[in-house]
């Protein structure tokens, strides 16, 4: 699938790792260093803009290198870009660790995976079909 885009950023355009990899890692696009104290967020833009076709979504997710030795999250994961959305990728990083972590020009903050998506309609009724599960969750199957 082709998808048009605007790289208004220093670096090259977002690209797979390996041969079958699901997310694209985008890069901080910034002018100075952002230092992120323990739990504070900031916004991170990439200086991309995407044009996605219709029935499509970018999902934007943390990285699981940075969620685990640093504590970087996306915050609102998945972030979701709608195929109407035109403006500037940003990313809203949060810093769960007890520690400052910086944040530099070209540093690969999170991944964009691009996945189709099912519009629906509401059909009002009065039941929902029967289940074993019925209204079971919230681990109510148990720990094994």
């Amino acid at each position: 699938m082709k998808v048009k885009i605007i790289n208004k950023s220093k670096h090259d355009l977002p690209k797979y790792s390996t041969a079958l990899s699901a997310g694209m890692d985008l890069r901080a696009n910034i002018n100075e260093t952002v230092m992120l104290q323990p739990l504070e967020r900031t916004l991170i833009p990439t200086g991309l803009f995407i044009e996605l076709p219709a029935g499509y979504e970018a999902q934007i997710r943390p990285r699981s290198g940075m969620a685990l030795k640093e504590g970087i999250t996306v915050l609102n994961t998945p972030g979701t870009i709608d195929a109407d959305y035109r403006g500037e990728i940003r990313v809203i990083l949060a810093n769960l660790s007890n520690s400052m972590v910086e944040i530099n020009d070209g540093d690969r903050i999170c991944q964009m995976v691009v996945a189709a998506h099912a519009t629906v309609e509401w059909e009002a009724v009065e039941e929902l079909e029967e289940t074993v599960r019925a209204a079971g969750g919230f681990g109510h199957t148990g720990k094994e």
